[in-house]
């Protein structure tokens, strides 16, 4: 028999030996908005972390898709170190250097023309859905703007972000939702067609992840952004690209979109781009940028301190041939984890992903959730996070070695063989 979620985090638990007090008084105090698993982590170096006790983990979390160069890495020291004894904070109304030469290095190498600083994903998202409104307004004659995007898709937590969000689960207890936005199956062009006809003369803009991560790891479809790129140039609307969790070289590309062989006219990012310290990016084609001052802005957003830590992550990524290792690993894991899934398939439906951004669907019908996977890797040393109820996520520091991926699939392996027993 398959024990529960209940069992197995009581088995985390032990092995971990965190202190119930502790626990008890970090939930006195914490707002209870997270489901947390009961480790307190306390370090990390390289891809991996240790609790407050000690127990030793092989992060394949990488605070979701965001410690890119995984923990303690010199680089990112010594951005930190440096910067914080010169100038880590002065405001937007100046300039500094640190944030115009990321703006370069982001325009440098991608389709973008202009970037746009913050310090989160969803607050880069509210940035591109601000300027595709007031594109609407000023270049398209629309004044009841509508974005469409996708089903199941994840934008952020903000009140536009989480309506922009296509899952209803995000949306409970918070309406009246912003207006303005409607969902669309992803991946299906038929679909897409009938919506585009249906908000003819009111659609601005669609909003778009090309591999929808906290939507179950679902890779885009080339056919299908092929075919909205399409409509965004006959339309003369924006096309919107959500590169938070899938940028940065997760992809095995530095961005998303380039596995898909489009541009589009916007893009975000954050997560990765700084590699565990908060920074957010919206960028855009010129011929979109339509913000001018008192249109948008962040007080955090591009400061020194995040910019030069970010500019680090960026050419340690580069001269560490980060984005190659990423593909080279990515495969080398979804191979790995396909093995497992024909050694199990009354427990494993499918292997799906991109570079390092990897997802191990379940069957719908094992009694095995996502979340006793992760329980279970944790109590054998290994992090890893749930994407829906029935996909297990892998995103590991774009640093992994190849005999980090093989013992994160033994670990996985062991958990898979003790639930089918």
């Amino acid at each position: 028999m398959s024990p529960t979620t209940l069992e197995v985090q009581s088995q985390a638990q032990a092995a971990s030996q965190v202190s119930p007090d502790a626990i008890a008084e970090f939930n006195q105090y914490v707002m209870n908005t997270y489901a947390r698993f009961p480790i307190a982590l306390d370090r990390g170096e390289g891809c991996r972390v240790w609790d407050s006790k000690g127990k030793e983990y092989l992060d394949f979390v990488a605070g979701i898709a965001t410690c890119t160069l995984g923990h303690a890495h010199p680089a990112m020291i010594k951005a930190v170190t440096d910067q914080i004894q010169t100038l880590h904070h002065a405001s937007n109304l100046f300039y500094f250097a640190a944030q115009g030469q990321l703006a370069k290095w982001l325009v440098q190498n991608s389709c973008a023309d202009k970037a746009f600083f913050c310090n989160s994903g969803a607050e880069a998202n509210e940035g591109a859905i601000k300027l595709a409104r007031k594109y609407a307004h000023t270049k398209l004659g629309i004044t009841d703007p509508l974005i469409l995007t996708a089903n199941a898709s994840f934008h952020g937590r903000t009140l536009a972000t989480v309506t922009a969000t296509g899952q209803p689960k995000y949306h409970k207890n918070f309406a009246p939702l912003v207006s303005g936005f409607d969902y669309i199956p992803y991946n299906d062009i038929a679909a897409l067609e009938v919506a585009v006809q249906k908000y003819e003369g009111r659609l601005c803009a669609i909003m778009l992840e090309p591999l929808q991560g906290e939507g179950g790891v679902n890779p885009g479809d080339r056919a299908y952004f092929a075919r909205i790129r399409e409509i965004c140039d006959e339309k003369k609307i924006l096309l919107i690209i959500d590169e938070v969790q899938v940028g940065m070289g997760r992809s095995g590309m530095l961005w998303g979109y380039e596995n898909l062989g489009i541009q589009p006219d916007i893009f975000t990012s954050a997560k990765g781009l700084g590699g565990g310290i908060p920074i957010g990016a919206m960028m855009c084609k010129a011929h979109c940028d339509v913000f001018e001052p008192g249109d948008h802005a962040s007080t955090f957003g591009g400061n020194p301190f995040a910019c030069t830590v970010a500019l680090s992550v960026c050419h340690t990524m580069v001269d560490d041939n980060l984005i190659a290792n990423a593909r080279e690993r990515g495969q080398q894991l979804r191979t790995g984890l396909q093995a497992i899934c024909d050694r199990y398939p009354q427990h494993i439906a499918s292997v799906r992903g991109w570079g390092l951004i990897d997802g191990l669907v379940l069957q719908e019908s094992s009694n095995i959730q996502a979340r006793d996977v992760v329980a279970a890797g944790i109590e054998h040393g290994l992090l890893l996070v749930p994407a829906g109820v029935k996909v297990v996520r892998f995103v590991p520091p774009l640093i992994v070695s190849a005999t980090e991926i093989d013992q994160a699939l033994a670990i996985v392996e062991q958990a898979i063989a003790s639930f089918a027993s």
